[in-house]
């Protein structure tokens, strides 16, 4: 398989998930880019999360187009967000790569068991 095809292929898997679920892209992506583009550490979060602001983009517009949530709703959690996006990057490059790696697994798990049991 070509390189091109499998980054279409992990593009599809990450932004199938982000509209389905309102995110999670990187659960498809960061494995891909660590297993296919041989990415390693930091390198691979970083690819992720920029691969992923645009998915994010599309799946939130098609939200607020079908959906229509109040936007006195949304404005506060996208103020926290921004906030907490720019504490993570700034202190992401000092965490240990293993570390990041073990809190990511630690959410994916815990996010499985409360998707079962809710």
């Amino acid at each position: 398989m070509t390189d091109k095809r499998k980054n279409q292929i992990a593009g599809t898997a990450g932004g199938l998930l982000s509209g389905l679920f309102g995110g999670g892209g990187g659960m498809a992506l960061l494995p891909l880019l660590v297993k296919w583009r041989k990415l390693e550490g930091r390198s691979a979060f970083a690819t992720c999360v920029a691969v992923i602001l645009p998915m994010c983009c599309v799946s939130a517009a098609v939200a607020v187009w079908t959906v229509r949530p109040g936007w006195a709703l949304i404005w506060p959690y996208l103020l926290g967000g921004a906030a907490g996006g720019l504490i993570g990057g700034l202190t992401y490059q000092k965490i240990p790569v293993r570390l990041l790696k073990a809190v990511f697994g630690a959410f994916l798990l815990y996010g499985g068991v409360r998707y079962l049991l809710w």
